[in-house]
């Protein structure tokens, strides 16, 4: 395996939470893997969001937000921010970049 994938492939793998029994990735880190901001991202979204069921996409509560800044350093920024990140299913992340792409 080439190593930039593998080390590619490790960001990835670190960036997967597990939320409500269900594996996610949050949309500020989905909007760094896309290079946009996280705002375009989620303006994206909401003006797709038929797309966007709650099995692909859900708003994380202030208890999850907590849990994941304490759990996670590079996270600390959201600590006391008013905004609470949203979560993306794996199939969100595919409509996602199909939303993006497009």
């Amino acid at each position: 395996m080439n190593k930039e994938v593998s080390i590619t492939q490790t960001r990835i793998e670190d960036r997967i939470f597990t939320i409500r029994g269900m594996q996610v990735m949050l949309d500020r880190d989905l909007a760094e893997m896309y290079q946009v901001e996280t705002k375009v991202l989620n303006q994206a979204v909401k003006r797709n969001i038929e797309r966007f069921p709650e099995a692909f996409r859900f708003q994380l509560n202030q208890m999850e937000k907590a849990e994941l800044v304490t759990n996670c350093d590079r996270l600390e920024s959201l600590k006391h921010s008013s905004n609470t990140p949203y979560a993306f299913t794996e199939q969100g992340v595919a409509m996602l970049s199909a939303v993006l792409h497009s």
